[in-house]
């Protein structure tokens, strides 16, 4: 079957019109593991009502009441696996839930994910911070803008957050997918976190736009502060104060729950204007008294910082806040000034010459975070998590050959979940596969398979397909696979790819792309919630149209390149949808004949060899071909050569919707 999508077809629009009873009917009754022919926006606007019939049909009425009770946990599919392996040839969907609204909706959107794709990642699910970035977490708690009405308005029960998410991942567990969460080694840089916790973070002190200390001792100022502002305003709960301020503070006299701490201190965890309005006034007599925590670095030198007192902005209460600049930067050196890192490893010299101690790490900080994120991970009962900024590695001396278990809090945090007993919590590191000491000190392979990263993100969804980077980056990833414990990703793209700067990487082939992660099998694939009808933005598109965007919540009319105004607007890429579905017909066919199967090259790609021909060593009835050169057709006289001359019948190719970069499916014949 040849592609063609040309216009006299019916629009998806009206095909979903006149045949959404079938492709329901079909999805059901388990003819298909996915509703064929769903437009991802059509999907987040299913009625809740039509929803829950469509999951009582496909997974019977027993199921559906065992998810609806949260008290009750639905096994992973990937439970029964005695290690986290699974990971490595797992093809993962991302969402940024803030694109679709809620939490209820990505189970919507999980109808259009078929079988083949079993993984999902959520981004990060945690109450945010400054410029409601996602990843500048101000809570452990889950953000209550992922709350659905419509969903506790159906089900009273679930009149909660928490609830929600838990109904939602005991669904997707149902449903035969993985759900993975981002897990994030650093904070807003006034979170509650920094607040309960000062000896947790890094601190300084300024008298306007210059460091007057940066002393691994500030922490005792703040917590000062803190007390004293206790003893003004009265706990946040109304309890008494019993206790003296080293008790209260002080890890080692542990008289306090996390959740007694951040209620004495802030107020219920629903109250948010209450915790918001105690956390800004801690927050603006810190900065008054001249102290902020320091803000999180990346890549090499990490340490070593100064103001720049000519650069600030200045925020509606009048706070200036400083630029943070670098001593000596280097290439990838960058400062994110709304961003704390927690305080992993104390100081050498009181931090006089801005040294870390690695052989002194500040071990009530590592259980704190590798705790907190065992307690979600059991509450959802998650099976992976993201590593964010996995590719942090401070040690000028480079990755050392016998690790400790104090090297990376990544690393800790999957080896303290498997320890609770948890065997098949898997790594997914966000790594880019870039030299040594660019974007961490030392050889960042290395630096992988000391933190014992199951998989990793890699960088083909920066590069254009066919190009010499691409070509370079491929091959490298795939002889990586055979080669090393983790096993880099064929990334399509991601949420921050998704981005009005990176227009250019899915201009052209974004088909091959699909084709490729779903069939080669032997690797691991990531591909962001909105790709299948991305526009090929010729022009730049309104910055709704980008779920890079939505990671934020900014509102200010000034910031043109960010502001957003209402929801995600989904692409209008139909023909690239309508060929997507065309794979996934075809891999629904034959998946139980070749998923996680390991590749046989009939012709390897190499950097100057694009036309790549693959089959499956346990199993070579079919035969992939995708053609990386944009500038040719498909070599007929190389397709017969790697093929021995074997007769093949035609299944799939996309030479009617594009003859660039044509991908074909044959079945060898008997």
């Amino acid at each position: 079957m040849t592609i063609d999508t040309n216009a006299t077809q019916p629009s998806m629009f009206d095909l979903w019109r006149q045949n959404h009873y079938l492709y329901k009917d079909q999805y059901t009754s388990h003819q298909t593991s996915y509703i064929q022919n769903l437009l991802p926006e059509i999907a987040v606007q299913l009625n809740v009502y039509d929803v829950l019939d469509i999951l009582q049909r496909r997974l019977g009425s027993e199921t559906l009441q065992r998810a609806l009770d949260t008290h009750q946990t639905i096994d992973s599919p990937v439970s029964h696996y005695q290690d986290s392996s699974w990971l490595k040839k797992s093809n993962m969907v991302g969402i940024n839930v803030r694109t679709i609204g809620n939490f209820f909706n990505v189970i919507k959107y999980a109808f259009t994910i078929p079988k083949t794709q079993d993984s999902i990642h959520l981004l990060p699910i945690w109450e945010p911070g400054v410029v409601g970035s996602l990843y500048g977490m101000t809570s452990f708690n889950i953000n209550p803008e992922f709350f659905s009405h419509e969903l506790s308005t159906a089900i009273p029960a679930l009149n909660t957050v928490e609830k929600q998410l838990k109904f939602v991942i005991n669904i997707l567990h149902s449903m035969g997918k993985s759900v993975g969460m981002d897990v994030i080694p650093h904070t807003d840089r006034f979170s509650e976190m920094v607040i309960a916790y000062p000896r947790f973070f890094e601190w300084i002190k300024r008298v306007g736009g210059r460091i007057t200390s940066n002393s691994e001792s500030i922490y005792r100022d703040i917590e000062e502060i803190i007390w004293h502002y206790l003893g003004r305003n009265g706990t946040a709960n109304g309890t008494p104060i019993s206790y003296s301020k080293n008790t209260f503070f002080s890890p080692e006299i542990p008289i306090l729950s996390d959740e007694q701490r951040l209620e004495i201190i802030f107020g219920h965890k629903n109250d948010y204007q209450g915790r918001l309005r105690r956390r800004v006034e801690l927050m603006h007599e810190m900065i008054y008294q001249g102290y902020e925590t320091l803000p999180m670095t990346m890549a090499p030198p990490y340490r070593g910082l100064h103001i720049n007192a000519e650069d600030f902005i200045i925020d509606e209460n009048g706070n200036r806040w400083y630029t943070y600049e670098f001593d000596e930067p280097q290439a990838m050196s960058r400062v994110f000034g709304p961003l704390a890192r927690y305080k992993f490893y104390h100081s050498k010299d009181d931090n006089s010459n801005w040294e870390l101690d690695f052989e002194n790490p500040n071990k009530y900080a590592w259980q704190y975070f590798f705790q907190k994120v065992y307690d979600c991970q059991k509450t959802y009962n998650l099976d992976f998590m993201r590593g964010d900024m996995a590719h942090v590695q401070p040690r000028p001396t480079g990755v050392p050959k016998k690790p400790d278990a104090y090297y990376d809090p990544l690393m800790a945090v999957k080896k303290f979940v498997h320890q609770q007993g948890v065997k098949h919590f898997a790594f997914f590191a966000e790594t880019f596969l870039v030299e040594p000491d660019f974007m961490g000190y030392g050889n960042e392979l290395d630096h992988l398979e000391a933190i014992e990263a199951d998989s990793t993100l890699g960088d083909l969804q920066g590069t254009v397909v066919g190009s010499e980077a691409y070509m370079e980056k491929f091959v490298t990833y795939h002889k990586l696979l055979n080669t090393r414990q983790f096993a880099p990703n064929y990334t399509v793209m991601t949420a921050d790819k998704d981005d009005p700067r990176f227009d250019e990487f899915y201009r052209t082939a974004n088909h091959l792309r699909f084709f490729v992660a779903l069939f080669l099998t032997d690797m691991p694939s990531y591909v962001g919630l909105g790709f299948e009808t991305r526009n090929l933005h010729i022009e730049r598109g309104q910055n709704e149209e980008y779920s890079k965007l939505y990671v934020f919540d900014i509102r200010d009319e000034n910031n043109h390149d960010k502001v957003t105004h209402g929801s995600y607007i989904w692409g209008q890429n139909h023909h690239q949808f309508a060929v997507f579905q065309q794979f996934q017909t075809l891999a629904e066919l034959i998946w139980e004949e070749i998923k996680q199967k390991e590749v046989k090259w009939l012709l390897e790609p190499t950097q100057t060899q694009k036309l790549m021909i693959w089959t499956l060593k346990d199993n070579p009835k079919y035969v992939f071909v995708a053609n990386l050169n944009a500038e040719s057709y498909i070599d007929e006289n190389l397709l017969r050569e790697a093929t021995f001359n074997h007769p093949l019948q035609f299944i799939l190719g996309t030479g009617e919707y594009s003859w660039q970069h044509e991908c074909r499916v044959y079945r060898l014949c008997e």
